[in-house]
């Protein structure tokens, strides 16, 4: 299991789903990615620091938003 921090780029609050841009990745956005759902929406806007948990590193579909600073 692998954490790596990135940045808020969307977040769909009827679906719970984000869209993340990784830290030091000015091209790589990972889409479809599922958020917990102990994280309260209002603070999942745009351009906040995320935690994203990935189980496979080959499978980003795979990956959790954990958690929002």
């Amino acid at each position: 299991m692998n954490i790596k921090q990135a940045l808020l780029k969307s977040f769909n609050t009827a679906t719970f789903i984000a869209t993340v841009q990784l830290v030091g990745s000015s091209q790589a956005y990972l889409e479809n990615i599922t958020v917990a759902r102990n994280i309260p929406t209002a603070e999942m806007t745009a351009g906040r620091a995320v935690a994203v948990l990935f189980f496979d590193e080959f499978r980003a579909n795979d990956a959790v938003v954990a958690a929002v600073w």
